[in-house]
């Protein structure tokens, strides 16, 4: 009797220990295996098994590989109007540091990618080469909010952003360049060169995401949902796009433009060489007009002076 009571005392006291060193992370809830440790909590990323610092923002990179991970074993709940990006959902290729490596691949193709994980290349075979991962050093978010009578208050939307990326995502203010309101869309301009930043800031790809996120109902925090709330009011947004620019300039073919695209470029082509063709035919027109005034003129007075 004693040893049985000896053994289950044993169990609560770990039990009890294994409760005290176990944590949530709050910044990211596709994790596993997460312990306190020095009073931070350290969790595994699903998918790539990286341990990350729940102190912080998880990088876009882990990010994308756990969310695949989840999509491929039916885990993560999706929303309602979900749908998938099949071009800006991948399962990618992580340093051990949690970044993007250059390049990517799914089977036999690859291609290149800034830092914030976007394809910057055409699609080509396994010996494409991605020589550096180039940095993208502004990304525009652009807001488009639903139809409503009265516009919104500039400046209590511009402070609501910016506290929120401030204070939600943990960037310092002097990344967030600007807050631009034109009714109805709402455009945050995010900037940080590779100068600029340091070891201990987040990078603004991963806050870019962690936003996307949140504003698409699929929020990365652990129990934690982004209220969108200007002067008391809730906002709803009806569609949100981000735009990625990069250190250096992306490298696409025609090829890779889109049908619609290139259509546009035919016609404007046509319509500028047929202007061209119009004014040339014109020209020459008046050319041989004038040539038949001068010619008739002389006739003129050749029979005057006869």
């Amino acid at each position: 009797m004693k040893l049985v009571c000896g053994a289950a005392l044993l169990l609560l006291l770990c039990a009890a220990s294994s409760a005290q060193n176990s944590c949530i992370c709050e910044k990211n809830k596709r994790v596993t295996n997460c312990r306190l440790d020095s009073g931070v909590c350290w969790c595994d990323a699903v998918g790539s098994g990286v341990t990350v610092n729940c102190g912080t923002l998880t990088s876009k990179c882990l990010l994308m590989k756990a969310e695949m991970m989840g999509s491929k074993s039916g885990r993560r709940e999706k929303p309602k109007d979900a749908f998938e990006d099949t071009d800006g959902l991948y399962d990618p290729e992580c340093e051990n540091t949690g970044i993007f490596k250059a390049k990517q691949c799914n089977g036999t193709v690859c291609w290149c990618v800034n830092t914030a994980g976007v394809r910057r290349t055409d699609k080509q075979d396994a010996d494409l080469k991605c020589n550096q991962l180039v940095r993208t050093w502004w990304i525009i978010i652009e807001m488009k909010h639903a139809e409503r009578n009265t516009p919104l208050t500039t400046e209590s939307l511009k402070k609501f952003f910016k506290e929120t990326i401030a204070n939600r995502y943990m960037l310092d203010g002097r990344y967030i360049s600007s807050v631009l309101y034109e009714k109805p869309y709402i455009t945050i301009d995010l900037k940080q060169n590779a100068s600029e930043k340091s070891s201990g800031d987040v990078d603004i790809a991963d806050v870019a995401y962690y936003f996307e996120k949140d504003l698409k109902g699929d929020s990365v925090f652990h129990n934690n949902i982004l209220n969108v709330s200007i002067d008391n009011e809730m906002l709803k947004l009806e569609k949100t796009v981000v735009y990625y620019v990069d250190e250096i300039a992306p490298e696409f073919s025609m090829k890779s433009l889109t049908p619609g695209l290139i259509a546009v470029i035919v016609v404007i082509v046509i319509a500028v060489v047929a202007a061209i063709v119009v004014l040339v035919l014109t020209r020459r027109r008046k050319g041989k007009y004038v040539k038949a005034e001068v010619k008739e003129m002389n006739e003129m007075h050749r029979g005057l002076n006869a």
